[in-house]
């Protein structure tokens, strides 16, 4: 459970669950509903599919948690579980592909996250303010031109919070090459923030950095 949030633990509502509490699986849903609404929403650009894809994600979840054995955390499985969603949507709708990237909207959504975020060196904050505009739209065009695989992991670890460790579990890849990723992205969003004449206060944070 991520610190300061009420009601019981992932461990314990999962814990309920296999004991045939069929409610506590609703803690979960509403836990982390909206986080992988925003992330289906992010893949599918679809506002339709991207609550199917949510909406299957939680049941996958739900007829697969007996095998949930806690190597990562919940979110981490159902992360997962609905990326993966999100790429068999997309490949039952390949017109999807070519229709053009809207950061915008994705951005815009996490304005309401507790902590402001900070890609690439820029901080916003604060958020209301700054994410405004003509800086928004900026963002949201160069991060449209990160490459699919640069612009997700970088997601994951700017906009969702997750650990290298967490999203090398979610994209099946090493850690190491979260952090090469992490790190081509960030110089990428720079230099194409610096090339549209955006200011990019401080430096990008060393792919070296201490996994959160």
């Amino acid at each position: 459970m991520t610190s300061g949030e009420a009601g019981p633990s992932d461990d314990e509502a999962i814990r309920r669950v296999r004991a045939g509490d069929v409610d506590a699986f609703r803690i979960l849903v509403e836990r982390y509903q909206g986080r992988i609404h925003r992330l289906a929403l992010r893949v599918l650009r679809n506002e339709e599919a991207a609550r199917d894809a949510t909406q299957e994600a939680f049941l996958k979840a739900y007829g697969a948690l007996d095998r949930f054995q806690g190597r990562s955390g919940f979110y981490t499985w159902l992360y997962r579980l609905a990326m993966n969603q999100c790429i068999d949507h997309r490949r039952k709708d390949r017109s999807a592909r070519e229709v053009e990237w809207e950061e915008g909207g994705a951005v815009e959504a996490e304005t309401t996250r507790e902590a402001e975020p900070e890609v690439a060196g820029v901080a916003f904050e604060p958020a209301a303010e700054l994410m405004r505009g003509e800086l928004r739209r900026h963002i949201g065009e160069a991060m449209a031109r990160l490459p699919e695989t640069a612009r997700e992991t970088l997601l994951l670890r700017e906009v969702d919070g997750l650990s290298y460790a967490e999203i090398a579990q979610t994209q099946g890849i090493p850690k190491g090459t979260v952090m090469s990723r992490l790190h081509y992205a960030r110089r990428q969003l720079q230099a194409l923030l610096r090339e549209a004449g955006v200011p990019v206060p401080g430096v990008a944070r060393a792919a070296g950095e201490e996994a959160g």
